[in-house]
Order: C-alpha cells, then sequence, then structure tokens
C-alpha cells in the first residue's frame, strides 16, 4: 500500500519493497524474489498465499459471480506468485520469511 496525495491509502502495487501504508516503514514479512517482491501483511495471509501456490487444484469464483465474491486475496495475486512454473520460487520465498518470525 502506499499514501495517496489526497491522504487516503490505497493497495500497494509497486515494484519494490512493500511498506506500510501508515507509517511509511517496511513490512516485516517479505522477501525478494528474481520476479518481484512476495509479501503479507500478517502470518494468516501468509499461511494463505502457502496453500493457494501449494494447491494442485485452484478453483475460481463462476464467471458470473458478483464482483466482490470474485476479488478474494489470491485473486488479486501477480501473475508470477500464481504461476506453477514458479512454484518451487515462491514456496522457498514463503520459507525464508517464515524463518525469520522463528526466533
Amino acid at each position: 500500500m502506499t499514501r495517496e496525495a489526497a491522504g487516503g491509502l490505497r493497495l500497494f502495487r509497486g515494484t519494490g519493497e512493500a511498506t506500510d501504508p501508515y507509517f511509511g516503514l517496511p513490512l516485516w514479512l517479505q522477501a525478494e524474489t528474481r520476479h518481484g517482491w512476495l509479501w503479507a501483511y500478517n502470518p494468516e495471509r501468509l499461511d494463505l498465499i502457502k496453500r493457494y501456490v501449494q494447491a494442485a487444484l485452484r478453483e475460481r469464483a463462476p464467471s458470473d459471480a458478483e464482483a466482490h465474491k470474485k476479488m478474494t486475496l489470491v485473486a488479486r495475486l501477480p501473475d508470477w506468485i500464481k504461476s506453477a512454473k514458479n512454484r518451487a520460487e515462491v514456496l522457498q520465498a514463503i520459507e525464508r520469511i517464515r524463518a525469520s518470525l522463528v526466533h
């Protein structure tokens, strides 16, 4: 997320490190890959991304579903995260993030 000129907040869609929208500080749960930055706001969201990436079958909302039901967190992930060919690299990045939480 980044801060808009009018003082509001919007989702982070940049290409560098993700920052907290309020304080402007880098998020703790992020790792750089050769495709871009993988980040999550909390461990629960990181686990959700991991489950999605690991899933052998990824079901989508029906084409006639309401727009708000289609726009889940995983639906908004960048294509490189959702790509099966990058699965191993994304899972490695998630494990690096997870390892940084264990003390």
